[in-house]
């Protein structure tokens, strides 16, 4: 079959108008492709740099056993663990830390603030009290947790928790930073008021020194206690 040659050259317009559609398609989904790279990597830099290094790698981060872990503090009252990016890098990126904390019966994890962090917890065994205080010394919340509970205190809010004088009391939860929470123990060997001790806090107290030195002193044990009153 013969093409009229105005046909063949419609034809091959036909074909080259196509082509240079289809350039132009390929450019613009190249462009567009390049431009929301830009804004991500803008955005998100670092991130894409860690996922690219990962796939390179061919690995995902190493799983982190809480309980193989050494506790930070143990006495004979329980013991505490804490987890947070220093130890476990995706921590880092998540921004929270994770702590666990066995409490025998009748014992007592002395009152103390959080400078960093927001602290959330779960009751995973028995039961006991758990006392929080407004920075300003009045009473925010007193009352009785046990198994399955979910409990919060805000950061700067002083607290404690205390286990039942017949059961354990083991609590598990988070903190919002994935930095050393460094708690300020408001009781106890090292506490707070223990290094703050000279004439200006017991004038404060309105007391001698020698008097503020012995209610300091009362107290041998630090971090976890026994304590006077259990929770009921």
């Amino acid at each position: 079959m013969a093409w009229h040659p105005k046909t063949m050259i419609t034809h091959h317009m036909k074909k080259m108008m196509q082509d240079q559609e289809e350039d132009v398609e390929e450019e613009v989904k190249q462009k567009t492709s390049w431009s929301w790279r830009e804004l991500l990597e803008s955005v998100f830099g670092d991130e894409i740099k860690n996922m690219k290094k990962d796939k390179v790698a061919h690995k995902s981060p190493r799983s982190c056993n809480l309980y193989d872990r050494k506790p930070d503090f143990k006495n004979s009252y329980g013991w505490s663990v804490s987890l947070d990016g220093s130890d476990y890098s995706p921590l880092k990126s998540s921004g929270i830390g994770i702590y666990h904390v066995n409490l025998k019966p009748g014992s007592m994890m002395t009152p103390h603030v959080n400078p960093r962090a927001t602290e959330y917890g779960i009751v995973i065994r028995g039961s006991g009290r758990i006392q929080i205080v407004f920075p300003n010394g009045t009473n925010a919340m007193d009352t009785h947790i046990k198994q399955g509970d979910v409990f919060f205190v805000p950061r700067y809010f002083a607290f404690c928790q205390i286990a039942s004088s017949n059961e354990p009391l083991d609590f598990f939860g988070f903190t919002t930073s994935a930095q050393k929470n460094k708690p300020q123990f408001l009781v106890g060997a090292t506490s707070l008021m223990k290094s703050m001790m000279g004439p200006e806090l017991a004038a404060a107290f309105g007391v001698s020194e020698d008097s503020m030195q012995n209610i300091l002193n009362a107290q041998h044990e630090s971090v976890i206690v026994p304590a006077l009153q259990a929770g009921q």
